[in-house]
Protein backbone atom coordinates (compact mmCIF):
# COMPACT_ATOMS: atom_id res chain seq x y z
CA UNK A 1 0.00 0.00 0.00
CA UNK A 2 1.27 3.44 -0.74
CA UNK A 3 0.25 6.68 0.46
CA UNK A 4 -2.01 7.14 -2.64
CA UNK A 5 -4.24 3.97 -2.01
CA UNK A 6 -3.64 4.46 1.67
CA UNK A 7 -5.50 8.28 1.43
CA UNK A 8 -8.08 6.68 -1.04
CA UNK A 9 -8.95 4.47 1.51
CA UNK A 10 -8.99 6.86 4.65
CA UNK A 11 -10.80 9.61 2.23
CA UNK A 12 -13.69 7.15 1.69
CA UNK A 13 -13.99 5.62 5.08
CA UNK A 14 -14.23 9.63 6.16
CA UNK A 15 -16.84 10.14 4.11
CA UNK A 16 -18.76 6.98 4.96
CA UNK A 17 -18.45 7.88 8.53
CA UNK A 18 -19.37 11.26 7.97
CA UNK A 19 -22.79 10.32 6.24
CA UNK A 20 -23.29 7.40 8.81
CA UNK A 21 -23.56 9.99 11.19
CA UNK A 22 -26.58 11.56 9.81
CA UNK A 23 -28.28 8.11 9.53
CA UNK A 24 -31.16 7.21 12.70
CA UNK A 25 -30.02 3.59 13.01
CA UNK A 26 -26.60 3.98 13.25
CA UNK A 27 -26.64 6.78 16.33
CA UNK A 28 -27.91 6.27 20.17
CA UNK A 29 -28.37 8.59 22.09
CA UNK A 30 -25.50 11.66 22.91
CA UNK A 31 -23.93 10.21 26.23
CA UNK A 32 -21.35 12.58 26.57
CA UNK A 33 -20.67 16.60 28.06
CA UNK A 34 -23.31 19.12 27.03
CA UNK A 35 -22.54 20.25 23.59
CA UNK A 36 -23.60 23.94 21.92
CA UNK A 37 -24.01 22.53 18.49
CA UNK A 38 -26.61 19.52 19.14
CA UNK A 39 -28.08 18.97 15.74
CA UNK A 40 -27.86 15.39 14.72
CA UNK A 41 -25.65 14.63 18.23
CA UNK A 42 -24.96 11.21 18.95
CA UNK A 43 -23.18 8.13 19.81
CA UNK A 44 -22.09 6.73 16.08
CA UNK A 45 -22.17 3.05 16.73
CA UNK A 46 -23.24 3.72 20.33
CA UNK A 47 -19.12 4.27 20.59
CA UNK A 48 -18.33 7.81 19.05
CA UNK A 49 -19.48 10.76 20.31
CA UNK A 50 -20.84 13.11 16.83
CA UNK A 51 -22.82 16.04 15.99
CA UNK A 52 -23.83 17.61 12.61
CA UNK A 53 -20.24 19.46 12.70
CA UNK A 54 -17.93 16.39 13.90
CA UNK A 55 -19.99 14.68 10.76
CA UNK A 56 -19.18 17.08 8.54
CA UNK A 57 -15.51 17.98 9.31
CA UNK A 58 -15.42 13.59 8.49
CA UNK A 59 -17.17 14.30 5.18
CA UNK A 60 -14.52 17.39 4.42
CA UNK A 61 -11.65 14.93 5.31
CA UNK A 62 -12.94 12.07 3.18
CA UNK A 63 -13.68 14.76 0.05
CA UNK A 64 -9.77 15.89 0.99
CA UNK A 65 -8.72 12.25 0.70
CA UNK A 66 -9.95 11.23 -2.09
CA UNK A 67 -8.84 14.36 -3.99
CA UNK A 68 -5.32 13.66 -2.47
CA UNK A 69 -5.15 10.01 -4.32
CA UNK A 70 -6.42 12.23 -7.41
CA UNK A 71 -3.09 14.73 -6.79
CA UNK A 72 -0.48 11.60 -7.08
CA UNK A 73 1.79 10.74 -4.44
CA UNK A 74 3.08 13.85 -3.46
CA UNK A 75 -0.15 14.61 -2.78
CA UNK A 76 -0.97 11.83 -0.94
CA UNK A 77 1.58 12.21 1.52
CA UNK A 78 0.93 16.01 2.32
CA UNK A 79 -3.00 14.58 3.19
CA UNK A 80 -1.31 12.43 4.77
CA UNK A 81 1.18 14.65 7.15
CA UNK A 82 -1.98 16.96 7.45
CA UNK A 83 -4.18 14.35 9.16
CA UNK A 84 -1.31 12.46 11.04
CA UNK A 85 -0.62 15.59 12.72
CA UNK A 86 -4.10 16.96 13.25
CA UNK A 87 -5.56 14.02 14.51
CA UNK A 88 -2.54 13.02 17.08
CA UNK A 89 -3.18 16.97 18.18
CA UNK A 90 -7.40 15.76 18.55
CA UNK A 91 -6.14 12.59 20.91
CA UNK A 92 -4.32 15.06 22.88
CA UNK A 93 -6.98 17.65 23.23
CA UNK A 94 -9.64 14.85 23.40
CA UNK A 95 -7.79 13.12 26.41
CA UNK A 96 -7.65 16.63 28.69
CA UNK A 97 -10.25 16.46 31.28
CA UNK A 98 -11.78 19.58 30.66
CA UNK A 99 -15.35 19.50 28.94
CA UNK A 100 -14.64 22.78 27.21
CA UNK A 101 -11.45 21.49 25.68
CA UNK A 102 -12.65 17.66 25.23
CA UNK A 103 -15.80 19.13 23.25
CA UNK A 104 -13.64 21.88 20.83
CA UNK A 105 -15.55 24.45 23.22
CA UNK A 106 -18.77 22.88 23.04
CA UNK A 107 -18.65 22.86 19.52
CA UNK A 108 -17.47 18.99 18.58
CA UNK A 109 -17.17 15.93 20.73
CA UNK A 110 -13.90 14.38 20.33
CA UNK A 111 -13.68 12.54 24.08
CA UNK A 112 -14.12 9.13 25.16
CA UNK A 113 -13.38 6.18 21.91
CA UNK A 114 -12.65 9.88 20.24
CA UNK A 115 -8.87 9.58 21.78
CA UNK A 116 -7.77 5.88 20.99
CA UNK A 117 -9.08 6.37 17.42
CA UNK A 118 -7.75 9.84 16.47
CA UNK A 119 -4.68 8.63 18.09
CA UNK A 120 -4.13 5.34 15.97
CA UNK A 121 -5.46 7.22 13.22
CA UNK A 122 -2.81 9.72 13.41
CA UNK A 123 0.26 7.45 14.19
CA UNK A 124 -0.43 5.72 11.01
CA UNK A 125 -1.30 9.06 9.27
CA UNK A 126 1.87 10.32 10.44
CA UNK A 127 4.39 7.17 9.52
CA UNK A 128 2.76 7.38 5.89
CA UNK A 129 3.23 11.02 5.66
CA UNK A 130 6.57 11.43 7.05
CA UNK A 131 8.28 7.57 7.60
CA UNK A 132 7.50 5.78 5.30
CA UNK A 133 9.94 5.54 2.30
CA UNK A 134 8.59 6.63 -1.29
CA UNK A 135 7.91 3.88 -3.48
CA UNK A 136 8.31 1.03 -1.00
CA UNK A 137 5.22 -1.05 -0.52
CA UNK A 138 5.00 -1.73 3.24
CA UNK A 139 3.35 -5.18 4.18
CA UNK A 140 0.22 -5.17 5.68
Amino acid sequence: MNSRIFVLVLGIVFLLVGVLGFVGPFVAPYSGPKLIVEKSQGDLLSLFPVNVLHDGVHILFGILGIAAFAAGEKGGRIFAQVVGVVYVALAVLGAVPLDLIRTVFGLIPIHDNDIWLHAVIGVVACYVGFAMPVGVEPAM
